[in-house]
């Protein structure tokens, strides 16, 4: 090899060097920018052209051309958020509402599935079925779910009342559960019925990382299932619970196909969601302005809640493994 040769040779290797790693290194970027592309498409310019809206007086007048519409500064929110108007104390008595029903619905999902999960992790005759049993209401289309549950709550016809009053003798009367306050309680009962199957699952899978040794060593030292469930099991999986209850949480607070699917356009009061006010407020009452305004001070709230609880679950972990 003439030294001209191996000259080119030792330029040309650094070069192809920084090719490779150039490569390297935007391969990643190439592969998220489809998903990158999707996410603002439809989360990100919707997101921006609500808040636009927000600002705006905008009515079923100026739905052809919304650009048309008053600018009006921040008066949908000081609307929204003024308690002594309708607008406002309506938006208040749904938003206690919700957070009531999501407190409830929460526990009662992470309660239920951690149970459920903690029965399934010995081994026993049947488990594989009853596993698959308990998956049933998550894997569900939420409208067939939702609707079978509307056709059950019926007055007259439905299956909860057959049972409950015709069949135990409850009271004498039929009980109208998709009307006044027991609306309520009936929204609670689909919303843990389809929830309560995605804690199993995540708890169930966390608790196969817990070696069976501890348990045989808490059992030797006399340790009860209370015990073992108390100081091994819980603490085992609280990282994942963390995230469990973060995302019920958002969840719940958010969900909307389950009460207009039960209620449909318009709720009862006392299950006034705030994600179907919201809705009623903007595509029945046709004032997209205020319902914008409604909506960003509910994105508002939710991403407060959700620093400040990972503020102090991260706090805590922090404390803990000190």
């Amino acid at each position: 090899m003439t030294s001209a040769t191996a000259g080119r040779v030792r330029r040309s290797t650094p070069r192809v060097r920084r090719t490779g790693r150039l490569r390297r290194t935007a391969l990643p970027y190439l592969l998220l920018l489809p998903a990158l592309l999707m996410e603002l498409l439809i989360h990100l310019v919707p997101m921006a052209m609500g808040i636009l809206m927000s600002f705006r007086q905008l009515t079923q007048f100026f739905i052809r051309d919304w650009s048309r519409a008053p600018w009006t500064g921040f008066d949908n929110y000081s609307l929204s958020v003024d308690v002594n108007a309708p607008v406002g104390e309506a938006l208040l008595r749904s938003f206690l509402t919700t957070c009531a029903f999501t407190l409830l619905s929460v526990g009662l999902c992470w309660f239920i599935g951690t149970a459920a999960a903690v029965f399934m992790q010995d081994a026993f005759r049947g488990r594989g079925f009853l596993r698959a049993l308990f998956l049933v209401p998550y894997a569900l289309p939420v409208y067939a779910a939702v609707i079978t549950w509307s056709f059950m709550f019926q007055r007259d016809n439905g299956l909860v009342n057959h049972v409950l009053h015709d069949q135990l003798g409850m009271s004498g009367e039929h009980t109208f559960w998709l009307l006044g306050d027991n609306s309520f309680w009936a929204l609670l009962i689909v919303s843990v019925w389809k929830g309560w199957p995605f804690a199993f699952l995540i708890v169930m899978a966390a608790l196969q990382n817990i070696p069976k040794e501890l348990y045989e060593a808490a059992a030797l030292d006399g340790a009860g299932t209370w015990q073992q469930i108390r100081r091994i099991t819980l603490p085992s999986i609280g990282p994942v619970n963390q995230v469990l209850v973060l995302v019920l949480f958002l969840w719940t607070f958010n969900d909307f196909n389950t009460p207009f699917v039960l209620f449909g356009k318009s709720a009862p009061a006392a299950a006034d969601l705030i994600s179907l006010h919201i809705y009623q407020a903007s595509f029945v009452t046709w004032n997209f302005g205020t319902g914008s305004a409604m909506s960003v001070l509910l994105l508002l709230f939710l991403l407060l809640v959700t620093a400040v609880y990972l503020l102090v679950t991260s706090r805590g972990r922090s404390t803990a493994d000190a």
